[in-house]
């Protein structure tokens, strides 16, 4: 059994790794220069499998042999803004206005402590400006593909194992990559793949619950006009109560943030010629969120949550991926005994 389940691990990550390599030496061309659209304007990455919140993953994994699913929808207001450059404040126009996604997630418990997820990521409408202002070029289409998503979940503690106890938790390492299948020129996907390393914990004492989230985004340095994306932490924390027993009602509250290492870029006049010069800033995308939760079945493997909320602004405007506001819906099938 184990070696069965090793080679299967062996198989996926290598053939999708190398996927993952081709897609991106076809789009390196597209996503060069100080004006690239080869930015994933989505910053929410729900997790495959089991979970209570929608930007933390679970402290569980999906049990052996069985395969869980589910379906995570967002829509986004305002998530890039251009900022065009002037002699005078400049103008700011919606490069995308209104967006619709939705992640399909799959996963399957190779054991009961080893997790394969996929997730597979979709704009289904969309409006704003694209580049159009800037370049003349076509704008936004209606719909795009994003970049696919795969990895590993590796259940690392269960206290109690049986999970019964008023108090218990667990706690997850993931690793997970994604790979530039997305439309290049919709902010939709990345210029080469990226590593996302990390580790989830969720915890019950009765009725509360918590859950906390932290890793990479490893990735090369893409750049919006001023604006540069690169490699991120994530960080995100979670807290919710049961409203009703056996997880028919609860709420929670959420909020992540994508430190960013890359130093931002601001104009410069050089004659009739613009210049970007690095300005000792950098951003962090960040939001928070509200919603409620559901699990209607005595199992509790079926759930569905609806949530609200919105960009932090740690240092005034609203930096680069993130929304004015943000609205979600999920189901999830995931068996965790």
């Amino acid at each position: 059994m184990r070696r069965r389940a090793a080679f299967v691990v062996f198989c996926s990550v290598s053939v999708l790794a190398f996927a993952s390599a081709r897609a991106g030496d076809a789009r390196a061309d597209g996503c060069s220069g100080v004006m690239s659209p080869c930015i994933n304007d989505d910053t929410l990455w729900p997790h495959a499998g089991p979970g209570i919140f929608e930007a933390i993953g679970s402290g569980r994994t999906t049990t052996g042999g069985r395969v869980a699913f589910g379906l995570v929808t967002s829509y986004l207001s305002r998530p890039v803004v251009l900022q065009l450059v002037s002699p005078g404040p400049g103008t700011d126009m919606n490069a995308v206005n209104d967006q619709v996604t939705g992640t399909f997630l799959y996963a399957y418990g190779v054991t009961d402590r080893l997790e394969l997820d996929v997730a597979l990521p979709l704009t289904f409408g969309q409006g704003g400006t694209g580049l159009t202002p800037v370049t003349g070029g076509p704008g936004l289409k209606d719909t795009a593909v994003r970049d696919l998503r795969f990895g590993l979940a590796f259940d690392v503690l269960q206290m109690p194992p049986e999970g019964t106890a008023p108090t218990r938790g667990g706690v997850v390492a993931r690793f997970e990559m994604s790979a530039p299948t997305g439309d290049e020129d919709q902010f939709a996907g990345e210029e080469t793949a990226v590593f996302l390393p990390g580790v989830s914990t969720e915890w019950h004492v009765g009725e509360w619950f918590v859950g906390a989230e932290a890793g990479l985004r490893i990735r090369p340095i893409t750049q919006f006009l001023g604006a540069r994306v690169g490699t991120q932490v994530f960080a995100a924390v979670g807290a919710g109560y049961e409203i009703l027993p056996r997880g028919l009602l609860s709420a929670q509250l959420e909020a992540w943030a994508l430190p960013t290492f890359a130093e931002q870029e601001a104009p410069v006049h050089v004659g009739n010629a613009i210049a970007w010069v690095p300005d000792g800033a950098r951003i962090t995308p960040s939001e928070w969120q509200l919603s409620v939760r559901s699990a209607p079945l005595a199992s509790g493997d079926l759930s569905i949550d609806v949530g609200g909320g919105g960009g932090i602004p740690f240092s005034g405007d609203l930096p680069i991926t993130t929304p004015r506001f943000r609205f979600t819906l999920g189901l999830r099938w995931a068996p965790t005994k």
